[in-house]
């Protein structure tokens, strides 16, 4: 059995990261969105030389954008993305020739972005309080309007299951769209009447959602607050099925205070689900990771603790690598906030039963 090993990616962002996640079929493929206005594109099992330069992984190439980049995701394949931005743009981005396409334009910047292989369909949720669905979004020919659904709150967070998409938003509103419902929607063109999210749901949390991830087994999905909590849930509206969901503590560490000791709590900023086993990895401002075993409800791993906030987790498509973005997190107050310098992105390949639940064939 191969043990676990880890390395840090040469050549990371300048500024705070705000997603990363692998591609859909090269488990060796990373995209990497930045607050510093550009998008990155890695051979995590390259190599770098050079003077000053060496170390893992290959920086492959940038994507330059206008403004910060709040998320990316990878298309159709290896060699298409789409971003996010401030600059209020959801962009199809040729990852080959380096070529950018307005695949449409909100009124505030678009927070989320997420990619439906199954139904061909590109999601972005934007902090003017819309989802656009855009048909078809690897097409040639010049982009079509996408088809806007109003939200009743600001999206915070969003995450796709093979059948679903999950938005999370202020308020602790949690929406549930069937993506079936979406695809005929949009290819009926940007008139047709926006359709009715398939569930409505209150988030069992009671602070802002952080983030969401959909299980890889269609199943349910878990979402993060800033409190140091995550909930687990299943889709399923059945009474038995609803029992079933649970919420806990995390990401907190013990202070001393007065001769006694306090809580204090972090944001749990992302989660990410193991693509083979359904366990779940977590990461806080307290600059900690771990992994989670949904189903039996307990804690599998704790990571030693990182140098910075932990801000995003993604695993890869084959499971044997989890990669971590560690920056200095908004929550520690600093007033002239920069990554610079302190903006890390490990990669860390997996022994072979280290995300496996115990019991698991």
């Amino acid at each position: 059995m191969a043990p676990a090993s880890q390395f840090e990616l040469a050549q990371p962002p300048n500024d705070a990261i705000s997603s990363l996640v692998f591609a859909p079929e090269s488990p060796a493929r990373l995209l990497v969105s930045s607050w510093d206005k550009n998008v990155y594109l890695y051979d995590t099992q390259g190599e770098t030389e050079g003077e000053g330069e060496a170390g893992h992984g290959l920086l492959i190439r940038t994507f330059e954008h206008r403004a910060p980049v709040m998320d990316v995701c990878f298309g159709s394949n290896d060699n298409e993305a789409f971003s996010a931005g401030m600059d209020w743009q959801v962009k199809r981005i040729d990852l080959e020739t380096g070529e950018q396409t307005v695949l449409s334009k909100h009124s505030a910047p678009v927070r989320r972005v997420v990619y439906s292989r199954e139904h061909s369909l590109l999601i972005s949720a934007s902090w003017d309080g819309n989802l656009h669905v855009h048909n078809n979004p690897s097409s040639p020919n010049p982009p079509s309007p996408p088809l806007a659904i109003p939200l009743p709150g600001k999206p915070h967070a969003m995450a796709a299951s093979p059948s679903k998409v999950i938005v999370a938003m202020t308020s602790r509103l949690v929406h549930i769209y069937d993506l079936a419902t979406l695809a005929a929607a949009a290819a009926a063109g940007p008139s047709a009447t926006p359709p009715q999210p398939w569930q409505q749901r209150e988030s069992s949390l009671k602070f802002l959602t952080r983030a969401v991830a959909a299980m890889p087994t269609d199943a349910g999905y878990a979402t993060s607050s800033i409190e140091g909590r995550v909930a687990v849930e299943w889709f399923d509206a059945s009474a038995e099925s609803q029992a079933r969901k649970y919420a806990f503590k995390c990401h907190r560490q013990q202070q001393a205070e007065n001769g006694g000791s306090t809580d204090v709590v972090y944001p749990v900023n992302a989660l990410a689900f193991h693509p083979t086993y359904g366990t779940f990895a977590s990461g806080g401002g307290d600059a900690t990771a771990a992994l989670w075993d949904a189903e039996a409800k307990r804690r599998m791993k704790v990571y030693p603790r990182f140098p910075d906030s932990v801000a995003a987790l993604a695993f890869s498509a084959d499971g044997r690598y989890l990669a971590v973005a560690v920056c200095p997190g908004f929550e520690s107050g600093m007033e002239d906030y920069s990554g610079e310098g302190r903006t890390k992105i490990l990669v860390r390949e997996l022994s072979e039963t280290e995300a496996k639940p115990k019991g698991a064939k």
